[in-house]
This record gives C-alpha cells, structure tokens and sequence, in this order.
C-alpha cells in the first residue's frame, strides 16, 4: 500500500518496519520529522544531543540514521567521522540549513550518502529514505551473493583494490572511499573500456532510478578522480552517455 505521498506504507501488521535513528536539535521539526516517518509505517528513535545521537548510533541497529549538521554536544561532520572510523555501516541523510556547494561536498566526502537542505519537504524526504533502504537492501543482497570472483583483488595502473578487506592503493598509498566511491572504482576496474550510463550507474551503485538533473554520478565521480590524482584522467567522460575506465 502507499500513503498520501505517494510512496510506500509499511504496515504494523508487517513482520519488518525499518527502524530509522533521527538526530536533530530542533524540537518542532524533529516530532514533525517523527510524526511524518510514522505515519509512513517507519519506527523513530530521536534524539536531540549530538554525543547521545552517536552513542544510539554506535550501541543499536539502524536502518537509516537523518542526521542534522548543526548540533550541542557534537557536531554533524564529527558524528560522521566516527561512523566512518566504526564497524557500523548505516546509510546517512544529512538535514541541514547549510546549503553553499562546499558544504554538501564537505559532508557527501566525509561519508554522508544524501543530503537535504532546509527547508525540505516531507515527501521528497520519505522519497530520499526509500531510495537509501533499497540500496543499503541490495547492497546486503550482493554482499550475501558474492562469489570468490567478486573478491579477488584488482590491479590497474599502480592502482590496487581489495574487495574482501574493503581497502584500495595507489602507488602503495592508501586511499580514503567512501562505499560509493569504492564500489564505482570496483565497477569500473572490473569492466575496463566498458562506458556506463548515470542511469546504469545510479541503478547499479545507488540503487536509484535516474532523475533528470540529479547530479549524484558526476559529483562521485568528481570526488573520484580528485582521489586518484593523475590517475583519475584513466576515468573518462563519454558524452551523452556517462563515464568509461581507459582500458589498459
């Protein structure tokens, strides 16, 4: 069933309803942001304290964490780092009244996998979270279904990544991924020469249908290549279609 939004409407009868952790000061809009989500058939745990929120992060499982920039005790972009330097791996919607370009990549770089600048609409945010469950759903999907192929490591150009450890080199130096940025580079090195379509990639990584004037690809793609250095060049551009590995 859906709701008035459009999108689906877990039912309490249903065996699963996704448990969604809320961190955000501002107490109108949070009970507003736990009403909505409730309706929608999503259990919410809020808290309103940067340091609590990370604690509850940390301790408990979560299939979504709506995380505000701005907050007492410790900030958004901390929580994040912490996330990343855990064993939690949780999709993460950044709320914020930060809008400037700098500060989405500051977030989208650090781990944040989507953000929404205030105001926002109630719609668009179920609409977002939707989106996040489907990928985090078949990204455990995958993960169940790897084969020993799918782990092997991979060389390209000084370039080494390991699926099974979730780490990647260039020139023996380790690089900084956040999961998208890794599993585009697994994509891409497990298909030299092989030009992909947004729409394939946000299917295929994201999870997502592709809307026009999304800009998710190309800003991954950016922040990619700025990590590779010279060998970011190697991810080419294919015009009106999408991107492409330089095969060896």
């Amino acid at each position: 069933a859906t709701n008035s939004y459009g999108v689906r409407r877990y039912s309490r009868e249903e065996t699963f309803m996704p448990k969604l952790l809320l961190i955000e000061d501002t107490r109108d809009l949070a009970l507003l942001i736990q009403s909505e989500l409730n309706k929608a058939g999503f259990e919410v745990q809020w808290c309103a304290d940067g340091k609590l929120g990370l604690q509850a992060a940390l301790e408990q499982p979560f299939e979504l964490i709506l995380l505000d920039w701005m907050l007492p005790g410790m900030d958004g972009i901390e929580i994040l780092r912490r996330l990343q330097q855990s064993s939690a791996s949780v999709p993460v919607i950044m709320l914020t009244a930060r809008s400037e370009e700098a500060d989405r990549v500051i977030g989208l770089e650090i781990g944040a996998d989507d953000y929404l600048t205030k105001p926002f609409s109630m719609r668009e945010l179920i609409a977002r979270i939707h989106v996040q469950l489907r990928r985090a759903a078949r990204y455990h999907e995958l993960t169940q279904q790897d084969k020993n192929a799918d782990q092997e490591m991979i060389s390209y150009k000084g370039l080494v990544l390991n699926p099974a450890s979730f780490q990647a080199a260039l020139d023996g130096v380790p690089l900084e991924l956040t999961r998208t940025e890794f599993d585009l580079l697994h994509l891409f090195l497990r298909n030299p020469g092989r030009a992909f379509s947004r729409t394939y990639l946000l299917e295929t990584v994201w999870g997502a249908s592709y809307i026009g004037g999304d800009r998710s690809v190309d800003n991954a793609i950016l922040r990619l290549r700025k990590k590779l250095d010279l060998l970011g060049d190697a991810i080419e551009t294919v015009w009106g279609i999408g991107y492409r590995l330089q095969a060896k």
